[in-house]
């Protein structure tokens, strides 16, 4: 018995007078097209399980719907805000701190995260503001830059 198979090629159905794909002004609302506000207002966002109130966010508002639109740039600054918030809350140590401490000690972002046995990018990371350092990395951080012999201490236990 001979099975042949054909392959069924569908076309894209569009009705001859359905109107094109709208396409949206950069500051139009997605929802409802209106033209969005520049605004600023408090956002929360979580940060290592804690809900953090980040004031005067700039963001893009809907007069008419009210839909709130993050641009990349305004996004990103409200993870580094939201970041800097949390760590002084939880009195951890800043990026510019954990960055100056590794530069003091003459290490590069890999040797430190090795030596605390950590992914290569975590140190990068927390040097950028883009994620949080645990209070439990935090104390490790100011061991290694408070006490002397901890250095050789780690490199002795470093995988």
């Amino acid at each position: 018995m001979k099975t042949s198979f054909k392959k069924k090629i569908s076309k894209p159905t569009t009705h001859p007078t359905s109107p094109p794909p709208r396409v949206l002004a950069d500051d139009a609302c997605p929802t409802c097209g209106t033209t969005m506000k520049e605004a600023r207002g408090r956002m929360r966002l979580p940060v290592n399980g804690d809900e953090v109130s980040v004031p005067s966010t700039p963001h893009l508002k809907c007069p008419k719907c009210g839909e709130t639109v993050l641009r990349f740039h305004d996004a990103r600054r409200l993870h580094e805000d939201a970041a800097a918030i949390y760590r002084k809350k939880h009195g951890l140590l800043s990026a510019a701190e954990i960055r100056s401490l590794r530069e003091r000690l003459g290490f590069k972002q890999e040797d430190l995260a090795r030596l605390l046995r950590l992914g290569a990018n975590t140190v990068s990371r927390w040097e950028s503001g883009r994620n949080v350092q645990t209070a439990a990395m935090d104390l490790l951080l100011r061991l290694v830059r408070d006490l002397p012999g901890s250095i050789d201490y780690l490199r002795g236990h470093a995988a």
